[in-house]
């Protein structure tokens, strides 16, 4: 006898065999695997489905974040781009979960399991209850502020044990496809860089701190300057990274130049600046 494979049509429809008395109902782990095992991912879609999302400009814009190690600059997949992975992959099940509050702290849990292989990445860490603005640090009593800080505190820890079920190779290539996407799109229009310092702002970086980090005036940034500070903005917003390790502080940014004047007035600043410094050397020969 012939038995038509299981499909997601008949899967309904399929008898199920009687478990024997006194035996223990499926639970919800064993039902899962059971089901990933059943309908197994076919790894060439699921990775075509992966390469499809990241050339969306708008995946792509968020998907990846920048460091700085050693002196250099190190871009790697955001919490983002890890969700959209996990989600075209298949078969993975991934969250965060509030274990309990106490002691103005709560216990959470992220976690990502490969209902398929079976392989399971979790991290329990404690979140304190507390809120930083701009009157420095306080107790957070309100029930949103504690979701906020669980989930800002969650998504690090979700992000790695995404990336620790995943294969390595499918991670670089869709960072790899997220790059092209960007270098594509990249978009330094006004309209643009005025949203990336608006974005900016909200993590508490002013425009003339972006300014001082690229040289020039924020108008007059290059593409790849634009695709960079996006990647910088991306690692502020999911937590990997401080103002502090890009932009220097408010207080010690340089005073803005004055351009040169023109025409004789230039001609007599030049002077009046060329015998200050003769003077200058004068005096210290002496």
């Amino acid at each position: 006898m012939t038995t038509a494979p299981t499909t997601l049509d008949n899967l309904f429809a399929t008898p199920i065999t009687p478990r024997a008395p006194g035996a223990a109902p499926l639970g919800d782990a064993e039902g899962a695997i059971l089901l990933a095992r059943r309908f197994p991912r076919d790894q060439r879609e699921a990775f075509e489905r992966i390469i499809a999302a990241c050339r969306r400009a708008g995946l792509a814009r968020t998907g990846l974040y920048s460091y700085s190690r050693g002196g250099s600059d190190i871009s790697g997949p955001s919490i983002r781009l890890a969700e959209a992975i996990a989600q075209n992959w298949g078969n993975i099940q991934f969250g965060i979960q509030e274990l309990e509050q106490q002691g103005g702290e709560s216990t959470v849990k992220a976690y990502a399991w490969d209902v398929e292989t079976n392989t399971r990445q979790e991290k329990v860490f404690r979140v304190p209850h507390r809120r930083v603005g701009r009157q420095g640090v306080r107790r957070a009593e309100d029930g949103r502020d504690i979701y906020e800080a669980v989930a800002n505190q969650g998504a690090r820890r979700l992000r790695a044990c995404i990336l620790g079920v995943v294969p390595g190779d499918v991670v670089e290539a869709a960072v790899e496809q997220c790059e092209e996407t960007l270098a594509a799109a990249a978009d330094a229009s006004p309209a643009a860089l005025a949203r990336l310092a608006e974005a900016f702002a909200a993590c508490g970086v002013i425009r003339e701190q972006v300014e001082a980090r690229l040289g020039c005036p924020l108008e007059a940034a290059t593409p790849a300057q634009a695709v960079q500070l996006g990647k910088i903005r991306t690692s502020l917003h999911d937590g990997m990274s401080k103002p502090g390790d890009w932009f220097e502080p408010v207080g010690e940014l340089a005073a803005p130049v004055a351009p040169p004047k023109k025409g004789a007035a230039g001609l007599k600043e030049r002077l009046r600046s060329g015998l200050a410094r003769k003077q200058t050397a004068a005096a210290k020969e002496v």
